[in-house]
């Protein structure tokens, strides 16, 4: 699909959802064309496939954590298979249909749709591991129901989580999805009170979410406390997990504490009951409150990231994409300039020795085999130059390789890389891009507050 049909098919999306994002899309057209310009983004490629630009929920976890049960509950209906053993090895993302009957689909109904998160999923996972991207329904799956509690947006649970097992594919999944969501649930299960022996998937599922750039849409949940009733020790077992947590970097304050009440033990004690179901109703209220909360936050997160895409251009791209040409660029003007030194030079040498004869025919011939030499090892050397430097940052950052390879094309002048013009331009049209992110911020703002107590503002 190219990057004009995916404009389409999103303005088709959002044509009634939300004016203001439909105004966005414009602007990360804008974007798409900046980057393309400057070979950062190939011709079929594009930011908006770097978004969800339907709500996004994502439930990850440790295997029996009661993942499958909370989004049951969530729906109103039974969905997915829960038990105290692996029941599902697939990320599984549920959306709205008006179908009474659930349907599950492969996963190549996600990776052929722009609209779902895991749009040309397989060519991620075929970059970690070869030859499996073609084999995407094993990992992926898609699933239908007729639930309002998940209308308008998307709902993803993950396979249960065991960092010492998982696969590089599956883990390149876990990232993507993090990356993707507006909100993430992480659950673990409160019936395993010694943290310490999961080290790495504590470090995977919380020592990398803490460090992401947007850690406050990161909820960690300890689920089925009620198993602690019968020792009546909630404080203790709470305390060990956030002590794990915390070891992993995670000081904030998004850890709840849940359990099912169709799903929990008896408890004998009411007084333990009680604590026990205040403690949940305060916590679960809290959870459900952030994922009623996610359409407005996706909007606002949609707004934001057409800036920081924009800002990570200027202040992070642009620089070291202008450091790397000019390094380019003054090796091949100095090679070139050494070459023409030696070979003139040496044809004068011969030329004054009286080797070769200083005829007309002679000279005009001997300039044009110089001349040709020179652009041959010319077009050669700039290449071997430019390899240096695509090789140093392939694995640093991908889009700077490819821009590197773009920008060195044989048929560009070296010296353009040295013109402020050539990056100028391009700093004023991210600017303004940026700049219409705020006023798109603004916007919304105006949708939902009213700070001089009118009924709109402009």
């Amino acid at each position: 699909m190219t990057p004009n049909e995916r404009y389409k098919k999103l303005k088709q999306h959002l044509k009634e959802e939300n004016p203001v994002l439909l105004d966005v899309i414009n602007e990360y057209e804008n974007l798409d064309k900046v980057a393309h310009s400057l070979g950062l983004l190939a011709q079929d490629e594009s930011y908006t496939a770097n978004i969800s630009w339907w709500p996004l929920i994502s439930i990850l976890g440790t295997f029996s954590a009661g993942k499958s049960t909370f989004i049951n509950e969530y729906l109103g209906q039974k969905v997915q298979q829960s038990g105290n053993q692996a029941v599902d090895d697939k990320f599984t993302v549920i959306c709205y249909s008006n179908n009474e009957k659930v349907t599950t689909l492969p996963g190549l109904a996600l990776d052929a749709d722009p609209r779902f998160p895991f749009y040309n999923i397989s060519e991620e996972v075929e970059k970690v591991e070869q030859g499996e991207g073609s084999r995407v329904n094993l990992y992926l799956q898609l699933k239908t129901v007729k639930s309002d509690a998940i209308k308008g947006g998307i709902l993803i649970d993950s396979p249960g989580f065991d960092a010492d097992s998982q696969r590089d594919s599956i883990l390149r999944i876990t990232s993507h999805i993090i990356d993707m969501s507006d909100l993430v649930l992480i659950f673990f299960d409160a019936r395993h009170p010694e943290p310490g022996a999961m080290r790495d998937t504590l470090e995977h599922l919380v020592g990398k979410t803490v460090r992401h750039r947007d850690g406050d849409k990161i909820l960690y949940i300890l689920n089925q406390i009620d198993t602690t009733a019968r020792e009546d020790n909630l404080e203790d077992v709470i305390g060990s997990w956030q002590r794990a947590l915390s070891q992993k970097g995670l000081i904030s304050g998004n850890f709840f504490a849940i359990y099912s009440e169709e799903a929990m033990n008896p408890i004998d004690d009411p007084s333990i009951a009680e604590r026990l179901k205040r403690k949940r109703d305060e916590d679960l209220n809290h959870i459900l409150e952030r994922m009623e909360g996610v359409k407005v936050e996706r909007a606002y997160r949609i707004s934001k990231a057409l800036e920081d895409f924009a800002k990570d251009i200027i202040n992070n791209k642009l620089p070291k994409l202008r450091e790397s040409l000019s390094r380019w660029g003054k090796r091949v003007v100095i090679t070139d300039t050494l070459l023409s030194l030696i070979f003139i030079g040496g044809a004068g040498a011969l030329f004054m020795t009286g080797i070769l004869p200083t005829s007309v025919e002679v000279i005009g011939g001997i300039s044009a085999a110089i001349t040709v030499l020179i652009i041959f090892i010319h077009f050669k050397v700039r290449k071997v130059y430019a390899n240096l430097e695509i090789k140093r940052w392939a694995e640093k950052d991908q889009a700077i390789a490819k821009a590197i390879e773009y920008n060195t094309k044989w048929f560009r002048p070296v010296l353009r890389v040295w013109g402020k013009g050539w990056s100028q331009r391009v700093v004023d049209k991210l600017e303004n891009i940026m700049d219409y992110s705020r006023a798109a911020i603004r916007k919304l703002n105006d949708q939902f507050v009213s700070p001089a107590g009118k009924e709109s503002e402009t």
